[in-house]
């Protein structure tokens, strides 16, 4: 049984390519010491086009039945991975192959260490295969939505091992250059068969990877090689263009910097970014706006729910002058009548989120501003979802949301075909306690409809949920908008 799972992964890793076939029998006794077997006798039997996942769970079992890792989702993905490491380049290798395809193209090079992310299984293709994903029309023009179901539901024995283990402070976080090749534990994964590029950026060394969860085609993460924390200022945008400058296919951007507005890791400095157009990137301009001293510099008010201001120039460093002055003013601005402080008791509160790109020969910048306010009313946060949307989304609006993609909660899958079966068997969905908080939307929308039927229940909920999250986008938008928004974002670049 072990000499034929390793028999099938050696071939995989010759067939994706990872793995060079003059290395194949170096493969097998990486492999045969990770079972600490001695013996191996390769079976007569021929594999082509081997299924990885299927590989996977074969010598999982094998791992579990010799007493090597216990039958848990966490100890499986701390082993699958030193398997793959089995069949890996070195990151010298790697790095040598992305830059030498890089001389013929950018693209090239991203495609080669995207495709390789995949193959290694550090992208878990299977599982975000699972990812239920769709697209709903707007007034802000066509919104992804996604149900995130590619991070594995931890079970209580890993639970139990990570609140035991004894802290560690390497590596200090998910995101530092350390984690590439390290083993894992119970509250760390695994990254023996993670890569990372080192690049320049404002003139630092950076690292560039690919995200794990993918939410979005070629989804990369860009990040300090210190673990330093995050902070929007005016070299956070040099780094942005000297991102897009380095791959001008992709387009990079930044959470922000703030509590409750920024994103989940405030602690090292970083950036996400892809080969994808967001719904915001095709957004119009709704109002062009004329900015003193940077009057050679397109600028406008974006029709997008979130208040943002779009600068456009074929030289990135007027955009980067025009970014800053933007954020020194945004940071020290009030007006009372539209609800926007930018400070109470000494708390900060107006920072930006900004997103770089190029189209053509011009780049673009995306300033959208954000203010992380609280009240009695709104304690998570004035511009934040709104309690009434709670029921599909109560997380943080970071850039990806920000951007038109909603990266929805795995419990609305059970919730939500759960829902199908309520609404269409006429069933009080305010009874069961799984769906109840959904109760008061459902009664909202369901007259609106003539007929629900088997056949366009989901396309219906599917829009509904799209609904809210269009909803969503507008608490978070400081100006709204509306002609009373609309003149507010004006006394702001007014200031300007």
């Amino acid at each position: 049984m072990l000499n034929r799972g390793i028999k099938k992964l050696v071939q995989y890793g010759i067939e994706s390519g990872i793995l060079p076939a003059c290395e194949k029998n170096y493969a097998i006794n990486l492999l045969l010491d990770v079972f600490h077997e001695d013996e191996y006798a390769e079976p007569e039997e021929a594999f082509s086009n081997v299924d990885l996942e299927e590989t996977l769970q074969e010598l999982l079992l094998e791992a579990v039945n010799r007493g090597l890792i216990e039958d848990s989702i966490v100890y499986k993905d701390l082993f699958d991975t030193r398997l793959m490491n089995c069949l890996m380049p070195r990151p010298a290798q790697v790095q040598k192959e992305f830059w030498d395809r890089y001389a013929k193209s950018p693209e090239e090079a991203t495609d080669y260490f995207y495709k390789l992310s995949q193959d290694s299984d550090y992208i878990r293709r299977y599982r975000v295969k699972k990812d239920r994903k769709w697209k709903v029309d707007s007034p802000y023009g066509e919104i992804d939505i996604t149900i995130n179901l590619s991070k594995p539901e931890k079970d209580p024995k890993a639970i139990a091992a990570a609140k035991l283990a004894k802290a560690s402070s390497y590596p200090k976080c998910l995101l530092c250059m350390e984690n590439e090749g390290y083993a894992g534990r119970a509250n760390h994964p695994a990254r023996e068969n993670h890569r990372i590029i080192p690049i320049t950026i404002n003139d630092t060394p950076w690292g560039f990877q690919y995200s794990p969860y993918v939410y979005y085609n070629e989804h990369c993460i860009v990040f300090n090689s210190q673990h330093t924390p995050m902070k929007i200022e005016r070299n956070a945008f040099i780094k942005l263009f000297d991102f897009v400058k380095l791959f001008p296919h992709y387009f990079l951007g930044s959470n922000a910097d703030l509590p409750i507005v920024g994103g989940s890791i405030l602690s090292h400095d970083h950036f996400q970014g892809g080969h994808y157009t967001f719904a915001m990137a095709k957004a119009p301009i709704e109002k062009h706006v004329t900015i003193p001293g940077y009057e050679d510099v397109e600028a406008g008010i974006v029709k997008w729910p979130l208040s943002v201001l779009r600068i456009r120039h074929k030289d990135e460093k007027r955009l980067i002058d025009l970014a800053t002055h933007v954020l020194e003013v945004w940071r020290g601005y009030t007006d009372e009548a539209a609800f926007v402080f930018a400070e109470t008791d000494g708390e900060p509160h107006n920072t930006i989120t900004p997103i770089a790109r190029k189209t053509g020969d011009v780049y673009e910048l995306d300033l959208t501003l954000r203010n992380n306010i609280t009240t009695e009313e709104h304690p998570l946060g004035v511009y934040h979802p709104h309690a009434q949307y709670h029921h599909i989304k109560k997380e943080n609006i970071g850039l990806i949301e920000v951007m038109g993609l909603a990266v929805l909660p795995a419990r609305l899958k059970n919730e939500l075909e759960l829902l199908k079966q309520y609404i269409l068997e006429g069933k009080d969905i305010a009874s069961n306690e799984s769906i109840e908080k959904h109760a008061a939307w459902a009664a909202q929308f369901l007259p609106k409809y003539d007929s629900i039927t088997e056949e366009n229940v989901e396309e219906i909920l599917q829009k509904e949920v799209g609904n809210v999250f269009v909803k969503v986008l507008e608490c978070a938008g400081v100006f709204k908008c509306t002609e009373e928004g609309r003149d507010a974002f004006m006394r702001f670049i007014d200031k300007l």
